[in-house]
């Protein structure tokens, strides 16, 4: 898809263009579900054997509809966090605002840190208003950075005191991070006015005050209330399998987890595989199975990345290029 804003330009038939419009979009379909599949079908430490005695054992509609609830409540306080923030352009309805949320998914899923994404969501707005809506992209992702390093840290500094078997420098690395962050800010304030290739930290900053306040505080309130029903399906996927740890010890690790992938650039489809690491390494300290924290962590990713790039699929192959484009 974020090459079709060229198709129009070369000089071919009508026939000719199609084609080619419809050969991108399948191809990145096709290399999303490649990537899927390439996921599940070689990882070694998936013991589907464990798996399925273990499902038998707890298997229950109740708690399957419960989180595949909580997976669309996650995506669903997704698309109200673009919807609300791309009423700065034009307003749109829920169900634009899936399309593009899952359409620009899909296309995010295997390009380094999701930057698919923003070409995705581009695409279906005129071409004047790229920039605009890459901005505000940008800050849709941003306040999930926010919230999931206002998270971490307090994870962090929990499993700190209260964890006798964590590295104690974890600790440390929190109090480390805190300082980098202040730091950062610091050098932000005192050279706002820099201006690199016409940009400055005082521009970006004045681009983000133009946005009406209220629509600032509906995505932070959005993007917490989302982080929240994603966390705490981590944390009742543990209770599925049998994991007995306590409440704060539990969560602190998983918002641990979620703040060390974050600030590791990766691709969107390496997600499982970085989660699942980080994951394998600090509940191992708490003394949980591997095999049960990677197969927690592959549910987690089949069930809020997988299931709406299926979606996301279907969006992308009717997906149409606006004449405003051409």
């Amino acid at each position: 898809m974020v090459f079709l804003y060229f198709v129009p330009m070369i000089t071919i038939p009508h026939k000719a263009k199609q084609f080619l419009v419809f050969s991108v979009k399948l191809l990145i379909v096709v290399g999303a579900f490649y990537f899927i599949y390439n996921q599940l079908a070689s990882n070694d430490k998936l013991d589907w054997d464990k798996f399925l005695i273990l499902f038998h054992k707890n298997q229950s509609v109740g708690g399957i509809l419960f989180l595949l609830l909580l997976s669309f409540l996650n995506r669903y306080f997704e698309i109200l966090k673009w919807r609300n923030l791309a009423q700065v352009v034009k307003p749109i309805s829920i169900y634009e605002a899936t399309k593009q949320v899952l359409a620009a998914l899909t296309l995010g899923v295997f390009t380094p840190v999701g930057v698919g994404e923003y070409a995705g969501k581009a695409l279906y707005f005129d071409k004047k208003d790229t920039k605009k809506i890459i901005f505000l992209n940008l800050i849709c992702n941003g306040i999930q950075i926010v919230a999931t390093g206002i998270f971490g840290i307090v994870g962090m500094m929990i499993l700190h005191f209260n964890c006798t078997k964590c590295d104690k420098n974890i600790g440390f690395w929190s109090f480390g991070i805190i300082a980098i962050t202040i730091a950062f800010f610091l050098f932000s304030y005192f050279t706002k006015k820099i201006k690199i290739k016409n940009y400055s930290i005082e521009d970006l900053i004045e681009k983000i005050n133009e946005i009406p306040k209220k629509i600032h505080r509906k995505n932070l309130i959005l993007g917490f209330c989302r982080y929240l029903v994603f966390s705490h399906q981590y944390y009742f996927l543990f209770l599925a399998f049998d994991v007995d740890l306590p409440y704060s010890t539990l969560m602190a690790t998983i918002t641990t987890v979620y703040f060390l992938a974050s600030v590791i650039p990766s691709f969107q489809f390496l997600d499982f595989a970085l989660k699942g690491s980080l994951a394998v390494y600090f509940f191992g300290l708490l003394g949980v199975n591997e095999w049960v924290v990677v197969f927690v962590t592959m549910l987690m990713w089949f069930l809020n990345v997988v299931l709406p790039v299926v979606i996301g699929s279907y969006y992308v192959l009717i997906f149409k290029v606006l004449p405003q484009s051409r």
